[in-house]
């Protein structure tokens, strides 16, 4: 059974308490540093009795001074060096800059410093690295498994395994490679101590994480201290528009404490947002996993040392990212769990008195939600098929996987970790193959995580109350913690009534508006077909030739995107962000209810419309905004079997306005396209081949057409759909094809 030191547990006497206290002093700079309750108590569990332990303590607490100062104390007695597990590039440039203050020679391996590699092996082999830090996912890389890592786990003086929630998959942030961490903690010589630590765990995933810490019968002793963040002030501001939200903040970002972070949900949010505030004139950057890792650095850094206000960022800046001083953090849309909530507010108010937390929440939050949710789960049809091809036992990449399981390339990957974490399959090189051992999906399991997942979500959504509704937002957070010390905080919104400014400027919200109501984004053509194909029926490969190819288009917008984005994922209905729930056309209206826009949604499906003027209007400045080599000289449309008035009437409609001939529809062959949207490009491409063509009238009009036609879809996914569609009109006589859909999925 584990052993839990709790909140007012006082750290037995120490044999190396004041030789403790010393390298603490030299980590954090400061000669008048005492431990934090707790802190002690561990390292002495480390140090002096080799146990497991696992620290759950509140961002800013100090745990990683527990395993450095347990690093340094297990180097000066002659241990090997400390392998520490770490979940984000970002994380391990702040360990590794605090371990240098203290002496402590750490090095990262990651794919940011592949050029390094060799220099790393050398300096362990000469024993001249105290701490290496690597990702889960660097524990399934086969070169650094077969070279480097049994070497490690025959001498590591102590392993860390930091946010160690990412190893339940009950928690806000599972990652498949962490559940490897216990295959490696079996292989580790007896007596060597372990640490695992996190800020965000309640109660069901520290039984899990202790639960695999201590695999085989292993003691493991639980450090657990008080949640609550003195200096954390927060609010909700419900505001019933994107609109509302993004004017509040180009009004009032000013007014937030220093410099700080504003999280969004999305990439494209996160990219919108940071451009309406640079044209609102606040100094700001956006941080997604779309910068390279230099970007990232230097993103960071102007964050730390206050030459922009704020990042606007995606979950990417998460866990571990360090600036002690961060005055505010203010989410634009809602994080899925109150855990995951806690997480990321806990960058703010390190060391500081005072910092301000503010959640703007949208009710296009749980269609979002519910994308992430859906895609991180595997399906058992995609494991099977997957499966059943690897029983050759030959290596299979994951561009020929693709060619036997209906599944996008991320997805797929993320099955191969379960499958590879369960030990159905093992990475190697060229790829993934598999050990021949039975695999069973366990559908209990998923289904219990799904219920857990959608309770965390009713919990958020509880937690978003307005201040007349809710409790205290700290002791909130603390609850959903399984925090004993919760109790009311007396700073929040729901304690002593809201800090914040809740009025919204009317120049401010027209300025939204405008950069909202722009609309226009590239459809990028396909140039290459995928890998594959041929095994689907499709004898196709390489480039495609320039004479079947498409010119670049455009759309509306993003489902994605804000403003237009939302609109068209409304009307698109079920067919939006991996099957967008949508809000009840009963419910009141935001002008008789202004929280109506905060009630839990239904799914609801939406019927076939023509486009309303509005619509239109945004489509003609998408055509005019446009820079094309030829402007086209007629329009044609997809054929659609769900939305015919919507496609047809946004075509005609254009026609009209570019006072150009409408050539009518393709017409579809042998049932119109199969399959759902969704999946990998091989099968998307094999469900539409030859089943969309140019027939004889449409033919006949195309031959008196002198350039290139516009043509017009609801929807672009995959590209596949509109590139074939192109194709057979470039077959037919077309001089050119431009696609026009009204909105793309990513």
């Amino acid at each position: 059974m584990p052993t839990v030191v709790g909140m007012s547990t006082a750290a037995p006497p120490s044999a190396i308490a004041d030789e403790a206290l010393e390298i603490l002093r030299e980590l954090t700079g400061r000669p008048d540093a005492v431990f934090r309750e707790g802190q002690d108590a561990a390292v002495a569990a480390l140090v002096e009795r080799s146990q497991r332990a696992l620290v759950v303590q509140r961002t800013g607490w100090g745990k990683s001074a527990v395993y450095f100062v347990s690093t340094a104390l297990l180097r000066r007695r002659g241990a090997g060096p400390t392998l520490l597990v770490s979940p984000l590039l970002a994380l391990m440039r702040d360990q590794v800059a605090a371990a240098a203050r203290a002496g402590i020679r750490a090095v990262e391996i990651s794919s940011a410093n592949m050029t390094e590699w060799d220099d790393i092996a050398a300096r362990l082999a000469a024993d001249d690295v105290d701490v290496l830090l690597v990702s889960p996912e660097r524990l399934t890389n086969p070169r650094f498994r077969e070279e480097q890592l049994p070497g490690l786990v025959a001498r590591c003086g102590l392993v860390v395994v930091d946010e160690a929630h990412c190893v339940s998959d009950w928690g806000h942030d599972f990652r498949p490679d962490y559940r490897r961490i216990r295959d490696l903690l079996g292989t580790l010589p007896a007596g060597t101590p372990v640490l695992a630590t996190t800020a965000t765990a309640n109660e069901r995933v520290v039984a899990d994480v202790a639960e695999q810490l201590g695999a085989g019968g292993v003691e493991v002793t639980t450090v657990r201290g008080p949640l609550s963040r003195d200096s954390l002030r927060l609010g909700v501001l419900r505001l019933p528009t994107d609109r509302a939200r993004l004017a509040w903040l180009a009004s009032h970002l000013a007014d937030l404490p220093g410099s700080g972070i504003v999280y969004t949900l999305t990439v494209a949010a996160a990219e919108e947002t940071a451009n309406l505030l640079r044209d609102a004139g606040h100094e700001v950057r956006a941080y997604t996993g779309r910068l390279d890792d230099a970007d990232r650095k230097d993103a960071e850094e102007a964050l730390r040392q206050n030459r922009v206000k704020a990042l606007v960022a995606t979950s990417a800046l998460g866990m571990g990212f360090d600036k002690p001083d961060l005055g505010f953090v203010v989410h634009l849309g809602a994080p899925s769990s109150p855990v995951s909530y806690y997480q990321q507010v806990g960058r703010a108010g390190r060391a500081v008195e005072h910092a301000d937390v503010l959640l703007l929440p949208g009710p296009e939050d749980i269609a979002i939600w519910q994308w992430f949710a859906t895609s991180s789960m595997p399906r058992e049809d995609h494991a099977a098929a997957v499966l059943t091809a690897m029983a050759d036992g030959k290596a299979w990449s994951v561009a020929r996987l693709e060619t036997v399981a209906d599944v996008r390339r991320s997805r797929l990957e993320l099955l191969l970790k379960v499958l590879a974490v369960d030990g159905a399959v093992e990475r190697v090189q060229g790829g993934w193959r598999s050990t021949g051992r039975p695999w069973v999906y366990d559908a209990d399991r998923y289904a219990r995580v799904t219920r857990t997942r959608e309770a965390e979500q009713r919990s958020m959504l509880a937690y978003a109350k307005p201040v007349d509704e809710a409790e205290c937002r700290m002791a909130f957070l603390q609850f959903a913690l399984d925090d004993p010390t919760a109790a009311p905080c007396g700073r929040c919104d729901v304690c002593a009534g809201p800090w914040y400014a809740t009025d919204v400027p009317e120049a401010a919200a027209q300025a939204a508006s405008a950069a909202l109501d722009r609309p226009g984004v590239e459809l990028t053509p396909r140039a290459m077909w995928p890998t594959g194909s041929d095994r689907l029926g499709v004898d196709v490969k390489g480039k495609i030739p320039p004479s079947e190819q498409l010119e670049a288009g455009r759309a509306v917008a993003r489902l994605t995107d804000l403003g237009w984005g939302q609109r068209l994922r409304s009307l698109l209905g079920d067919d939006g962000v991996g099957g967008v729930v949508e809000l009840d056309l009963e419910a009141p209206s935001i002008e008789e209810d202004p929280d109506a826009a905060f009630d839990v949604p239904v799914r609801r499906a939406v019927s076939d419309v023509p486009p309303d003027e509005d619509l239109l209007r945004a489509c003609g400045r998408v055509l005019a905004a446009w820079d094309w080599k030829e402007r086209p000289a007629a329009v044609v449309a997809m054929p659609s079997r769900r939305r015919p008035q919507l496609v047809s009437g946004v075509a005609q409609g254009l026609a009209r306005m570019g006072r150009l001939p409408y050539l009518g529809e393709l017409s579809l062959a042998h049932g119109g396209p199969t399959g759902q949207p969704g999946g990998n490009s091989a099968f998307r491409l094999a469900a539409v081949w030859d089943r969309i063509v140019v027939g004889p009238e449409l033919r006949e009009r195309l031959s008196s057409v002198p350039g290139p036609v516009l043509l017009v879809d609801d929807l672009a996914d995959s590209r596949w759909t509109v590139t074939v569609a192109g194709r057979e009109l470039r077959r037919a006589g077309a001089a050119g094809v431009l696609p026009f859909a009204l909105a793309l999925t990513a």
